[in-house]
């Protein structure tokens, strides 16, 4: 069993190796840093979404914008959009699920704010209809992903597309970068 979970993490850090070594993805981690920063500086707000292990990523990664990172300081305006279940649950009920977050997007999406989606595969239709719907209303439009990128790949700004198709492997560089980005917004910004 030790050589298993050997194997694992070392496919962990063979997928983060990857990141390291793709000047392409390092300079969209860069841009996005730069865009975040920027939005926040103008007023505007970042939200999330995600479905299931990628809405808890939305989620962690929204509240260390809301909350804190490293530095004690003031919050940053960010929301993860799954967060209100009444709301999930009667839009889900009343118009089907692939509206969820595009129906709040409309509602509460601003030019100049920023919609992160996550999704590993790319194609979860509830995520690509928020992205298109914030495209339209003006706002910056982020797609973590895996390896295609799916459906993402062509509604989004910037494309995170972490190279695997695993997505355990997946899940763990979004975090990964997700801090990073978080790190280096906080430290611009304080």
């Amino acid at each position: 069993m030790q050589q298993q979970i050997k194997d694992i993490l070392q496919r962990s850090i063979d997928v983060k190796a990857q990141i390291v070594n793709n000047a392409a993805l390092l300079q969209t981690i860069e841009a996005v840093t730069e865009q975040l920063v920027i939005a926040f500086r103008n007023g505007n707000k970042v939200l999330f979404c995600g479905n299931g292990g990628s809405a808890a990523d939305a989620q962690h990664l929204s509240a260390e914008f809301s909350g804190r990172f490293y530095t004690d300081r003031n919050p940053l305006p960010s929301e993860a959009l799954h967060c209100n279940t009444s709301y999930i649950t009667a839009v889900a009920n009343d118009y089907g699920y692939d509206v969820v977050y595009s129906r709040m997007v409309k509602g509460i999406g601003k030019p100049g704010d920023v919609l992160i989606g996550l999704s590993t595969s790319g194609n979860s239709a509830n995520i690509t209809n928020a992205l298109q719907t914030a495209k339209e209303i003006g706002m910056i439009t982020v797609g973590f992903t895996g390896e295609g990128g799916g459906k993402m790949k062509d509604i989004c700004n910037y494309l995170i597309n972490i190279p695997s198709t695993d997505t355990p492997r997946i899940q763990e560089s979004h975090i990964t970068v997700g801090h990073i980005i978080c790190q280096l917004v906080e430290e611009s910004m304080f």
